[in-house]
């Protein structure tokens, strides 16, 4: 691997590509300038450690520099390599949603859930899950706020598709770091993908988060998969129009067969029919599957009566998904 790739997104913004999986474009952490230092949010996977201070390298930022860490969420591919990066940044404080501060400090969960779920794939694939000390990490609840340069970073409750997912607004980019909130949009690509994981699905959140998100009329949307994308309210516009179609296709697959194949056979047709012949090839599969897609709406279904329980539903809270 080569130099990480490092973004100006404007206004002293930058992007570092993580290089997940030994891919470009498809976990970005983003780096946000402020007085005596800097603010980097998302870290990404435990795997993708090295990229990430290779990054900062790059982008001329010595890891004493970093005064804040933020996260999105709790999900590896966003969070995973919190914990192993507190002793590289050693003047920086850590931040997340309150209700995942608990599984960042003690990983267990964490760690038994990737295990569950990817097996001996789980170790390579996310790298060491390690705890993150208590005295280093400070939870958020949304309506923080942190001086930045030109502006401030707003924190924003953002639920559904995680209860412990955050937004957050930058109001010197006029832009909004989306994490997984606003779908998944790979660069190159105009296609959105509905990131709709189980345990926490809750369309009603989620379209409310949406309007949250709108509120602050961002001239940009930033996505965690991956990058900036430049059409901001009218963009989470057609997110939820995207949610609300793979809602349908799923609900009609699943009133044929409640099975997790079927229904992400049927979102996978769905979707290869909407996107345009002139799209890249399919890389957002390594972010975010269809089956992990079925098994969120399947759980949404069961758990809110719209179908009847006649599966074994994936334990929760499971919130080591990617996306």
């Amino acid at each position: 691997m080569g130099v990480p790739r490092v973004l100006d997104l404007g206004s002293g913004r930058l992007l570092i590509d993580l290089d997940f999986r030994d891919s470009e474009g498809l976990v970005a952490a983003y780096l946000l300038p402020h007085e005596g230092g800097w603010s980097l949010l998302e870290t990404g996977p435990a795997s993708c450690r090295s990229t990430l201070l290779q990054g900062l390298a790059a982008a001329g930022v010595a890891p004493s520099e970093v005064r804040r860490v933020f996260v999105t969420h709790i999900h590896l591919d966003h969070a995973g390599g919190m914990g192993s990066v507190v002793e590289d940044l050693p003047r920086a404080e850590f931040y997340a949603h309150v209700l995942g501060v608990p599984h960042l400090v003690d990983p267990t969960r964490l760690v038994a859930s990737a295990r569950r779920t990817w097996g001996a794939a789980a170790d390579p694939l996310w790298g060491p899950i390690v705890p993150v000390p208590v005295p280093r990490i400070h939870p958020l609840r949304g309506g923080e706020r942190f001086p930045l340069t030109g502006g401030e970073l707003e924190v924003i409750a953002t639920p559904g598709h995680a209860k412990h997912h955050l937004a957050f607004h930058d109001s010197g980019l006029r832009g909004v770091f989306a994490g997984d909130g606003a779908g998944v949009r790979l660069e190159g690509s105009s296609h959105v993908r509905p990131a709709v994981p189980p345990p926490d699905l809750d369309l009603d959140q989620l379209f409310a988060s949406l309007e949250a998100m709108a509120r602050t009329n961002p001239r940009f949307v930033l996505l965690s998969h991956f990058g900036p994308t430049p059409d901001g309210p009218a963009g989470l516009r057609a997110y939820r129009a995207a949610v609300t179609a793979w809602h349908d296709v799923a609900l009609g697959a699943a009133r044929e067969s409640s099975s997790v194949e079927y229904v992400a056979r049927r979102l996978r047709e769905y979707d290869e029919s909407t996107r345009a012949t002139a799209e890249p090839t399919d890389r957002a599969l390594l972010v975010s599957g269809y089956d992990i897609a079925a098994q969120g709406f399947l759980r949404y279904f069961e758990t809110r009566g719209i179908l009847p329980t006649t599966r074994s539903l994936p334990p929760a809270p499971d919130r080591s998904s990617a996306t």
